[in-house]
């Protein structure tokens, strides 16, 4: 058994929901020879959070930024 582990940066991105898949795998050369595996992904940042689908409709992220602008509004007044 191989355990690969390493920290990586992700460029800075305007609030919304990015698709960082093709970053993870760039970062990852050995995925190459992996046939199965878990992918353990930890985000340090306090406001930023993974949502996993399997993107197959391009709607989706558009759909999660609309509802995530209601539920979460950028300038609430309450945020402190």
């Amino acid at each position: 058994m191989n355990i690969y582990q390493k920290e990586i940066r992700l460029k800075p991105y305007k609030r919304g929901f990015h698709l960082i898949t093709e970053t993870i795998e760039d970062s990852f050369p050995e995925l190459g020879g992996i046939k199965i595996g878990v992918l353990n992904v930890f985000i340090k940042h306090t406001s930023a959070s993974l949502t996993i689908n399997e993107n197959a409709d391009s709607t989706v992220r558009s759909d999660f930024e609309a509802h995530m602008n209601i539920l979460v509004p950028e300038d609430a007044p309450y945020y402190v």
